[in-house]
């Protein structure tokens, strides 16, 4: 497929065109160019025929995928003879770059993003963010906190709201805002860089190999990515004198892996607000965004007009940052529609789900492990 740049599209008349977003729905979630519409191609050919056959005949299609190289690499498609297409070279990625690089005054934009934490949403991102430090003692007098940030959304604002708590002066604690780059490809890492610049976050950044060392993995390449990620996080963050290494998971994130645990792992487990290392000794994990939900982050950074890496891996560049349990952002998103589709019926479902791993009772449980040993009901049952 022919291919336009950026710099080309911004000449068009806006209204001569339509963009037209194929990547999965995962991806779209992180965000979409303005005035796009979705029309994935991982479906029948005529069902997608139907789709862009419905699309007003007079307008020029622009196609874009994460990279760009998917719709260039497009064959001959029959349903597109007589009509103008372009492929939009760069895709998604290419525009989050390039909006990037637009930052207009960078003290007004950092001033805009405290002030929208301390005031909009304060209730929705602040208050929860202190409740959960509060609460699992996350904060603690002579903490130095490696505030590990991926370049989403999440940890972005977390590293916001670490430097907003700092503020209040509770407690004495030091951070240090610890990017790893995996091998991500030279947009990421611009995109990373020039955001914290932004949102005045003065990152650490170090390098490994890890996306080179699993591009050769056939079985579970995103669970082994998941654990070296953390290795190399944990590593780091101790020889700079660091005792605690701070992830972005949310609630939804919570609620999420308690039900894939059940629905295909067949157990019940959740995601821990702060847990030891077991291979670092001294060293802790937390998880300060544990009450904060993902719809309030969203909204926060579109408020900002904020454009976070939303795919990194170069092992399929279309999956989402990798999850600490390895799962593909499709079966996420299974999850998280089925959690709306429950929603529907049962407004409190999502706080069950949460509160469901605070209510365990042993006395109906017919097994459980503790400190890896298996107990069993009958164990005790005559007694």
């Amino acid at each position: 497929m022919k291919e336009i740049t950026l710099q080309e599209l911004e000449k068009l008349d806006k209204d001569s065109y339509l963009l037209i977003d194929i990547r999965d729905e995962s991806a779209r979630n992180y965000g979409m160019m303005p005035g796009a519409v979705a029309v994935s191609f991982d479906r029948e050919y005529e069902e997608v025929e139907k789709d862009i056959a419905a699309l007003p005949a007079d307008k020029t299609l622009i196609f874009y995928c994460d990279y760009g190289r998917k719709t260039r690499d497009f064959g001959d498609i029959a349903f597109l003879e007589g009509r103008e297409h372009y492929s939009l070279a760069g895709g998604y990625t290419g525009y989050v770059c390039a909006k990037a690089s637009e930052f207009g005054d960078l003290e007004e934009r950092r001033e805009k993003a405290e002030l929208s934490i301390r005031k909009k949403f304060h209730k929705q991102l602040f208050s929860p963010f202190a409740k959960a430090c509060k609460m699992y003692h996350l904060i603690e007098e002579g903490d130095n906190i490696a505030v590990c940030i991926s370049g989403g959304k999440d940890s972005m604002l977390m590293a916001k709201l670490f430097q907003e708590i700092r503020k209040h002066r509770q407690c004495n604690f030091e951070l240090t805002f610890l990017v790893m780059d995996p091998g991500y490809n030279k947009e990421n890492r611009a995109l990373i860089e020039s955001n914290a610049k932004a949102l005045g976050i003065p990152v650490t950044i170090f390098e490994s190999e890890i996306f080179d060392a699993v591009d050769t993995i056939e079985k579970n390449p995103c669970y082994l990515c998941a654990r070296m990620r953390r290795g190399y996080l944990y590593s780091k963050a101790k020889a700079l004198g660091c005792n605690k290494i701070a992830l972005g998971h949310h609630y939804d994130d919570v609620i999420e892996t308690i039900l894939m645990g059940m629905l295909h792992g067949a157990q019940i487990q959740t995601m821990m607000p702060k847990l030891h290392s077991t291979n670092f000794e001294g060293m802790e994990l937390i998880r300060p965004l544990y009450f904060v939900r993902e719809a309030d982050i969203c909204a926060w950074r579109d408020y900002n007009d904020l454009h976070f890496l939303q795919c990194a891996c170069h092992f399929t560049e279309t999956c989402s940052t990798c999850h600490e349990d390895g799962t593909t952002s499709s079966k996420r998103l299974e999850t998280k529609k089925l959690i709306a589709k429950l929603k529907e019926t049962n407004p409190y479902v999502e706080s069950n789900i949460f509160a469901s791993v605070e209510n365990v009772n042993l006395d109906t449980v017919i097994c459980y492990k503790k400190d890896g040993v298996r107990h069993h009901f009958l164990d005790d049952y005559e007694s």
